[in-house]
């Protein structure tokens, strides 16, 4: 693996800043992608426009596509973040925005896959919101792939990914009737009260033996001090480890009804992710020990998080999936994020020899691994 390469590459992606929320920077970002995959890769990807985001696809080779190597090129951070917080590499370690999450896992992948016949290569523009237009694309491309590789940064200690909760989304409203709080409170049905009944009702259902979270997060009643709200609403982040537990969520949520006489409540949103269970990724986790050992690098840890990523998608129709396959360092969306430079040649070969070993096995094989797709 050329280290030089990679960190070039790397840097090349990171100085063009992607924030998501931005299509044009996202669009900049995608001509700078696939200007560096070219290099690496020998072929022009396509450019694929969903709602406004620019997303890149290789097909590598001649032959059916039979890994998929899934990466994005959008970040949580605002143009001009590059003013304060520069590309550098110093004592053997490369800082940036963007640079752990994932710029550095696009670099590793290019190298990774060049030369490859039956390999596809997606790279997305909107990860980072959740992939609202490029999750149909991502669950396609991974019907038709053997397996799913996810270029995400490691966990501490290099740890793979083998298991992401999934994630869902609600808005709780409720709707009381306004009145004067002094005048004549008990005219009104109070949207703060019931709000607060509701966001009780909502975090008894998290299970801590299961690891479910059910977190009301941002909420907001009333617009007067001097006013019985009106209307009231709180959002609610959900994360779980196994679909029977994101439907018994999901379930709950939908059933809430209002405590106070009078009240009304409505949930909106749902699913966003479904878990990652350690089940799609037991076999490639145990080929890429074996793989690791062979070629003299550190044992590889693995370790269930509650992150989520397009992982989560493509374990989600059943294709065996492995994540956290990028770049060793850490301080994703944090200010001291950044890539431990002598990590990258290991990794990269670790990757390199995985995706090889992959399209050795017998396409039968391969089927009986994912047959378990839903």
């Amino acid at each position: 693996m050329d280290l030089d390469a990679i960190i070039a590459d790397t840097r090349e992606m990171v100085e063009c800043e992607s924030p998501s929320a931005d299509l044009e920077a996202v669009a900049r970002s995608a001509e700078v992608v696939a200007r560096v995959g070219r290099r690496r890769l020998g072929v022009e990807p396509v450019r694929i426009v969903l709602d406004g985001r620019t997303h890149l696809r290789w097909r590598l080779g001649t032959g059916p596509s039979r890994v998929l190597l899934v990466g994005h090129h959008d970040t949580v951070w605002a143009t001009g973040s590059l003013a304060t917080r520069p590309c550098t590499v110093e004592g053997g370690v490369l800082r940036g925005p963007g640079c752990f999450d994932m710029k550095a896992g696009l670099a590793m992948a290019f190298q990774a896959a060049a030369g490859l016949d039956g390999v596809t290569v997606l790279v997305t523009g909107d990860e980072e919101l959740g992939s609202p237009s490029s999750r149909a694309m991502i669950e396609d491309e991974a019907r038709i792939a053997s397996a799913a590789l996810v270029l995400e940064g490691a966990g501490p200690g290099g740890a793979l990914k083998s298991a992401r909760k999934g994630v869902s989304l609600y808005d709780v409203v409720v709707r009381g009737r306004a009145a004067h709080a002094g005048l004549e409170p008990e005219r009104g049905i109070n949207a703060t009260l019931e709000l607060a009944h509701q966001a009780l009702a909502v975090a008894a259902l998290g299970d801590p033996l299961t690891g479910t979270t059910v977190t009301p997060t941002a909420a907001r009643a009333g617009a007067t001090t001097n006013t019985i709200p009106a209307e009231g609403s709180f959002a609610v982040d959900v994360r779980v480890r196994t679909l029977a537990e994101q439907d018994r969520v999901d379930l709950a949520l939908r059933s809430l009804g209002p405590v106070l006489p009078g009240a009304r409540t409505l949930v909106t949103g749902g699913p966003n992710r479904p878990p990652m269970e350690a089940e799609s990724s037991a076999r490639l986790l145990d080929r890429v020990r074996t793989i690791a050992e062979r070629l003299g690098l550190p044992p590889v840890p693995a370790m269930a998080v509650g992150g989520a990523s397009d992982g989560n998608f493509t374990a989600g129709v059943g294709t065996p999936t492995l994540d956290g396959l990028g770049a060793v360092g850490g301080g994703a969306h944090a200010d001291d994020e950044h890539v431990l430079v002598d990590e990258l040649p290991g990794r990269t070969r670790l990757v390199r020899s995985l995706i090889t070993e992959l399209l050795a096995v017998p396409t039968a094989e391969c089927d009986t691994a994912g047959a378990g797709r839903r």
